[in-house]
C-alpha cells in the first residue's frame, strides 16, 4: 500500500526529541533572531533537496515583498521550531541572509506541492495535496508524506483544531520528483503508482524505508507503527535492521510486537539475534510459543505443528462456489493470506481436498467445491520433521500445505516462506 493512516504516523513529539510536524502549521510562523529577539519575517516556504529515501530541508524561504529581496535561511542556522515562532542564529555576514537562488534538485513545498492535484500512472485524479508531513530528527527536517485529507485542508485554513477525519497520507517515495525547474502548467503532481495501488502500504516498502535510516531515525519511525504493522515490517527487514530495531524496543512494546508474529516468523527474527538478547525476548512469549521457537532454534526434531499457522480457510464440501466467494469477500481477510480454500467433510472437519483461489474465481457459481476440488490434497502430518516438510515444498512448490492430525482433520497450514526461509537461515548459520 502506499497510503498510510494516523495509526502509522502521528503528529506528536516523540522520545529523544523526534517529532512530526505539518507544513501548514509552520507556514507564516514568525521568524526571530534568537539572541536579539528581532523579527525578520515569516516562513514563506520550505526548501528541500532530493535525497534518498526522503528529501531533506535545505532552508527556510522568506519573502518580504515591497521590492525587498527574498532570503534563504540555511536549515543549519535554525535553532528551534517552537509552537509560536522559529528561532534562528543571526546571519554570519551583514544584517540579512543571502537571497534565494534555486539549485538543481531542490523543491519548494508551498510553491510546488501544496494545493496541487495528485494523479496516478493511469492519469486519473486521486486528490489534492492539502498538507505535507515532516519529520524533525537530530537537527534535520525530512519530507516523509503528502496529506490529501480534509484535516489537511483545515490545517491550511488554520482550523487544525477541528479534526473531522483521519489524515490521508501518501509516502513520499510514491510521489514523482517535481523540482523548481520541472514545474509545468498542469498544476499536477504525479504518483509513481496507480490509484488501485493506493489502498495499502506493503510491509516490504516500510522495511525498505527503515533500512535507509540511521538507528535513531529507525527508532522514531518504527515507534509510530501499530503493533501488527510493526511485526510485519520487522519480519521483512534485513537482519542488520532487525537487530537494531529490536535492541531499541522497550519491554512492553517488544511483547506487543512479538505477540503479532507467527512461530516461523519469530524463528526467522530470533535466529539473527545475539544469544543473550534472544533469551530475554523468549521470556516475553507465551510458554507454548516459546517452546516451539526454542525447538526450532535448537535444531531439535522440530515438527510440523511447530511451524503451522491457524490462518486458513475451510468450507464444507457441498458449499457452492458463489457462496464461498461471497463469504470470502465478507470476511475482509488480507488477500495475501488466502491462496487456497480447503474442503472438508461437513460433519468432522476431515480434509477432503483443496481448491486454488484462482480456480475458485473462474468456476461457475452453481458448482460445489467438491466438484472442483483437487483430491486428495497434498498434506503434512503433525509429527512430520523439518526435512520432510522441506522435501514436500521442494517437490510440489505449493504456496502453503495443510497439516492434518492422525484422524485426517486439518489443524493448520504451513507457509512456503516460513518453512523454506527458516531452512535457508539455518544453513547459513
Amino acid at each position: 500500500m502506499v497510503k498510510s493512516s494516523t495509526s502509522y504516523w502521528k503528529s506528536t513529539i516523540g522520545k529523544d526529541g523526534f517529532r512530526f510536524l505539518y507544513f501548514a502549521e509552520l507556514l507564516k510562523r514568525p521568524i526571530r533572531i534568537s539572541t536579539t529577539r528581532k523579527r525578520i519575517g515569516r516562513l514563506t516556504d520550505l526548501v528541500f533537496a532530493f535525497k534518498e529515501p526522503y528529501p531533506i530541508a535545505v532552508g527556510i524561504y522568506v519573502s518580504h515583498g515591497w521590492g525587498k529581496p527574498s532570503e534563504l535561511i540555511p536549515w543549519d542556522r535554525v535553532e528551534k521550531v517552537a509552537d509560536r515562532e522559529i528561532l534562528i542564529k543571526p546571519p554570519e555576514h551583514g544584517d540579512s541572509y543571502p537571497p534565494f537562488v534555486d539549485q538543481p534538485g531542490w523543491i519548494m513545498v508551498d510553491a510546488h506541492l501544496m494545493g496541487r492535484t495528485v494523479v496516478d500512472l493511469d492519469g486519473r485524479r486521486a486528490d489534492v495535496v492539502n498538507d505535507v508531513h515532516l519529520l524533525e530528527s537530530e537537527g534535520r527536517l525530512l519530507l516523509v508524506h503528502v496529506d490529501m485529507s480534509l484535516s489537511g485542508l483545515l490545517r491550511r485554513w488554520k482550523l487544525g483544531r477541528f479534526r473531522l477525519i483521519k489524515d490521508d497520507f501518501v509516502s513520499w517515495k510514491y510521489v514523482q520528483p517535481l523540482s523548481v525547474e520541472d514545474v509545468t502548467k498542469t498544476d499536477q503532481v504525479a504518483l509513481s503508482v496507480t490509484r488501485a495501488q493506493l489502498k495499502e502500504l506493503p510491509p516490504e516498502d516500510l522495511a525498505d524505508a527503515l533500512e535507509e535510516l540511521s538507528g535513531k531515525e529507525q527508532e522514531a519511525l518504527f515507534s509510530a507503527l501499530d503493533s501488527e504493522t510493526a511485526a510485519e515490517v520487522l519480519v521483512e527487514a534485513e537482519p542488520r535492521a532487525q537487530r537494531q530495531i529490536i535492541a531499541d524496543l522497550r519491554k512492553e512494546r517488544a511483547r506487543d510486537v512479538l505477540s503479532e508474529m507467527t512461530v516461523p516468523q519469530l524463528v526467522n527474527v530470533f535466529s539473527v539475534l545475539p544469544h543473550d538478547h534472544k533469551t530475554d525476548l523468549l521470556e516475553l512469549l507465551k510458554p507454548d510459543v516459546a517452546r516451539r521457537v526454542e525447538a526450532i532454534l535448537a535444531e531439535r526434531e522440530a515438527k510440523a505443528r511447530d511451524f503451522e499457522t491457524p490462518d486458513f480457510v475451510t468450507f464444507p464440501a457441498p458449499t457452492k462456489v458463489g457462496e464461498a466467494i461471497q463469504s470470502l469477500r465478507a470476511s475482509r481477510r488480507e488477500p495475501q493470506s488466502i491462496s487456497y480454500v480447503y474442503v472438508t467433510a461437513p460433519s468432522d472437519n476431515i480434509l477432503l481436498g483443496v481448491v486454488d483461489v484462482r480456480n475458485l474465481l473462474l468456476s461457475p457459481d452453481g458448482s460445489t467445491l467438491q466438484e472442483i476440488m483437487t483430491s486428495p490434497a497434498v498434506s503434512a502430518q503433525e509429527d512430520d520433521t523439518k526435512d520432510t516438510l522441506t522435501s514436500l515444498f521442494v517437490k510440489y512448490q505449493f504456496r502453503s500445505i495443510p497439516v492434518i492430525d492422525s484422524n485426517g482433520r486439518i489443524t493448520g497450514v504451513l507457509r512456503y516462506k516460513d518453512v523454506m526461509r527458516n531452512a535457508e537461515i539455518r544453513i547459513k548459520d
